[in-house]
């Protein structure tokens, strides 16, 4: 999507260990125009898809998956990554974030994500495919089907896209970095 390859050279920032930062348009300050331009991106590319959800975790992929899921009059669930005191018939996995550092128990309640669900799961990043690995688990557990993952930036190197369409998921990403070695950042044509 060349909008959001254009925004990623000019205002994302890149940190060694290949950290591509783009807090100021996508997830800390968000831009809701971009926003609103990749979920109808979303929507084109998954349109042969049969969904009836959308599914994301906690917190960056929560707007994009909100526009997806409101472009699709489609209810959006979130994973958590704490498990609430109030929550029952809970499904839970664990997460490590490339980004953070840490393993999170994510968890999501078994009565918004049933057998019969047809997900679509919606992120910011795909980096080693950790949150999409944890997605697959959660929707097997809940006896969901898998429609498709879509991601709006994939960090090609770190492979998670390659672990993910070797196992026959739809995968679709908005914009791929090819490399950010040296602090410069590389796209995908």
């Amino acid at each position: 999507m060349q909008q959001l390859k254009e925004r990623i050279l000019r205002d994302g920032k890149c940190f060694e260990g290949g950290i591509l930062k783009v807090d100021n348009f996508i997830n800390h300050q968000m831009d809701p125009i971009l926003m609103k331009s990749m979920a109808v991106e979303f929507v084109r590319r998954f349109a042969s898809r049969d969904i009836n959800k959308i599914l994301t975790i906690e917190a960056s992929g929560i707007a994009p998956a909100i526009m997806v899921g409101y472009l699709l009059e489609l209810p959006v669930v979130f994973a958590k990554k704490k498990k609430p005191s109030t929550m029952e018939n809970m499904l839970a996995t664990k997460v490590f974030s490339f980004t953070k550092n840490n393993t999170y128990d994510v968890c999501v309640c078994k009565d918004y994500l049933q057998p019969g669900d047809k997900v679509l799961f919606i992120d910011d990043f795909l980096a080693n495919g950790n949150a999409a690995k944890g997605v697959m688990d959660l929707v097997r557990q809940s006896g969901a089907e898998l429609a498709g993952m879509g991601f709006l930036i994939e960090k090609a190197f770190q492979h998670g896209g390659d672990y993910l369409r070797a196992q026959g998921i739809h995968v679709e990403s908005l914009a791929v970095i090819e490399s950010l070695d040296g602090c410069r950042i590389t796209l995908k044509d």
